[in-house]
Parts: C-alpha cells; structure tokens; sequence
C-alpha cells in the first residue's frame, strides 16, 4: 500500500489514497460523496445573466436542467460519459454513482427523462467509470471487491415508459477491480487500468463481441491511473498507423505501442517541473500536443489550477512545453478536447472551457465555464468530476460529487 498524506486546501482535510494494493490507484475520496445537494439549488432551465445562471456562477453556457442525485437513486455522483443513438437520434447521459449506473435521455436537453439504473455488480463506490463502443456501454469499479466489468445494451432504453432497475448483458471477470477504462473505438479493444492483475497496467480485452469481452494480453506498467488508446496519426512515422497508448501513470506520462496485444511495448517515459500526480490527459486532435491534468499540484506547490502542455510529436522524446495557470485555486480533474477547445471538470470550480491556437507559443485562454458546486472555491475533493463534449447536439453533460448531473448549452 502506498499513502500519500496532504492537507486539503481550506476545509483541513489530510487524506490521498493511490495505489491500495488490489484497490486500484484511488484519487482522494471526496468529502461530498454520498450526500445529497442542499435543498434550492437551481434545477433550470437557467439562462447565463449577468455572470449567474440561478445559484450557478457562470460565463457563456446556460444551465438546461440539473438533475439531482436523489432523483437518480444515488448516492455520490462520479463519472460521465454519453451516448447517441443513431437510430433514433435520442442523446443519454450515462451517470456513474457509489451505487450504480444511472441512464437520462437528454434528447430534449430542458427536460430530461431518468430511465433507471444498472446497480453496483457488488458493493458501493466512489470510482466508477464508464466507456462506449457500438451502443454497449462498459462500466468498471474500483475498490468494490470483484466487481469485474459490466456490459450492458444501450437499446434497451429506447422506447422506455417508466424507470427501470436494469441488470447487466454480461459481465468480465478475468479482474477485480479497475479504477478507469479506455476504450478505442476505431480497433474494439478495451484498455483497464488500475486493476488487480497486469501490475496495474494496461488489461487488454477484446470488445469487438460486446457480450463476450475477450483478455488478450498486458502491458505492464505500475500505477497506471488512467489512459487514452488512438490510432496514431501524428508526425512521428516510426509509429504511423499504430495503436498508441498514453497513460498517466501517478509520477510520469508513459507511451506505449499496444499494436501487438501479445508484445506491447514503453515507447517512453516523461516527467515535468512540479509534478504532483498525473492524473490524467488527452491529445489534441493532430496528436502532437498532450494536455495534462496533475490532481496534487495544486495542494503540493501551492500553485493555481493547472494544466501541462507536453509536445509528443516525437513520442520517443517529449518534451514539456509549459504549465497554462487558471485563476482558481480548484483541483482539475478529468478534461477533453474537441477541436481547439479543452473541456475541464475542475472540482470545485465546475465546468472551465479553454481555447488555444499555437499551443507552442503558449496560446491558450478560457472562453468560457460554468461553477457546478457554489458550496466552496476551495482546492478540495468536491465538486465536478467528469465532462462529456462529444454529443453531436452540442450540449455538455458535466458530473458533479454532490449535486448531480449537469446539462448545459455554450451560449
């Protein structure tokens, strides 16, 4: 078991689990998990006015609805990921909460439908996450004993009437647990981290059968928090058209070729100035920059909210480029990008929308957010966890700790 023990930002908290022996590599629990929002908080639809949306500080996005945990049977909020159906064109919101996934059709983003839940495969959680490849959705947990990875139809939502209590299509049980999943949909292989087998690397599964999820192999590389798998597309030829893997791996960025399931091979390892905890991080679209988010920078060095800029165009040899600094003082958590956007959850500074253009000579700057948790600007555990960008509508599905799931609209 390895601890980490710092003090949390202005509520005084001493607390940082990574890396408990077959739990995973758990970030902090966060104070808030478990308990429901103060009552009044704005539901919406809330319009973005004079720098408030209802009880929501914001800049550019309006609120379309918030959903609240105890609407969704839950407890403490945690992960988010989406899902359009082509069929149908219906959009859903896919929840992770300590209990259980839960499904909201967002189609109609100013009144969202609550479809039910798939409950936890074993006990409760504070880490779920959940990907989806070809309309299944695949959802792992992290200190839940055996929970395995479940699967489950997504087209069992259309045409619901009434909330469901849903149970899995299947369940993978060659791991335990798994603190985060990636998924590539362009090869329908899975990528579990953090869990109890592979020393915590990479556990690579074939997904391209949905229901029968296949082990084919590792990569193992300790402390594996969270990863993104692509088929490489950037300027470094020796690894043109191969399938990368860049993983935050707690104290480093590892890159890694997974092109041959059998023989995946480090393809490097980086570091950079203050490093905290690499939590996690995303590639631009051209593959050539890397944005990364460090969850202990922040309390460690006392500096603001952070995000690392590393150029990975030479992926045997990248170089850090520089740290853009927001004006919070929050925790960034998990961010994407889309375009030449950055969509960040922050904790306890919610939704922050960055713009950049020639990231080499540092050109990068907020456009816009959206502060899910009013309760605290504090760098702690509370607050947004995850944002989904990706919904061909346009709107943005952030999740929150304590106060639920977020529906929202750039203005």
């Amino acid at each position: 078991m390895k601890a980490i023990a710092i003090s949390i930002g202005v509520l005084g908290i001493t607390a940082f689990l990574s890396a408990c022996g077959g739990g995973g590599n758990n970030a902090a629990v966060p104070p808030g998990a478990g308990t429901m929002p103060p009552s009044g908080l704005s539901t919406g639809p809330e319009m973005c006015v004079g720098g408030s949306a209802g009880d929501f500080s914001c800049a550019g996005i309006s609120l379309r609805n918030r959903v609240s945990l105890e609407s969704m049977n839950g407890a403490g909020g945690n992960d988010i990921w989406g899902w359009f159906d082509a069929q149908s064109g219906n959009e859903y919101a896919l929840m992770g909460m300590t209990n259980g996934t839960a499904f909201v059709d967002i189609s109609d983003p100013d009144n969202p439908v609550y479809l039910g839940i798939l409950p936890t495969h074993t006990v409760a959680s504070v880490w779920r996450d959940i990907k989806v490849f070809e309309n299944y959705a695949f959802i792992v947990a992290d200190g839940a004993g055996a929970h395995g990875m479940q699967v489950f139809d997504l087209t069992r939502l259309r045409g619901l009437m009434a909330p469901q209590i849903f149970s899995p299509d299947a369940i993978y049980s060659d791991f335990g647990n798994a603190h985060n999943l990636a998924i590539n949909e362009d090869t329908g292989f899975a990528y579990a981290v953090g869990t109890n087998t592979c020393a915590e690397g990479l556990h690579m599964i074939d997904i391209s059968t949905p229901v029968n999820p296949l082990f084919v192999g590792c990569h193992s590389a300790f402390d594996t928090h969270d990863t993104q798998c692509i088929i490489y597309q950037g300027s470094d030829a020796d690894y043109s058209n191969s399938e990368i893997c860049v993983s935050s791996a707690e104290d480093r960025v590892e890159i890694a070729d997974v092109t041959l399931k059998a023989f995946p091979f480090t393809i490097s390892t980086s570091i950079y100035p203050e490093l905290g905890f690499v939590h996690q991080a995303w590639l631009t679209e051209d593959h050539r920059f890397l944005l990364v988010g460090d969850e202990l920078d922040e309390n460690v060095f006392n500096v603001p909210t952070r995000t690392h800029v590393l150029d990975v165009s030479d992926l045997d040899s990248p170089v850090y480029v520089f740290a853009y600094e927001a004006a919070t003082a929050s925790i960034d958590h998990n961010l994407y990008v889309l375009g030449n956007r950055v969509f960040e959850a922050n904790y306890t500074s919610g939704l922050r929308i960055l713009e950049f253009g020639d990231l080499a000579n540092r050109e990068i700057a907020e456009i816009a957010f959206f502060d899910t948790y009013p309760q605290s600007n504090g760098a702690d555990f509370s607050g947004a966890w995850s944002v989904y960008p990706f919904l061909p509508s346009g709107t943005i599905i952030v999740s929150d700790v304590t106060n639920g799931l977020f529906i929202l609209s750039l203005q």
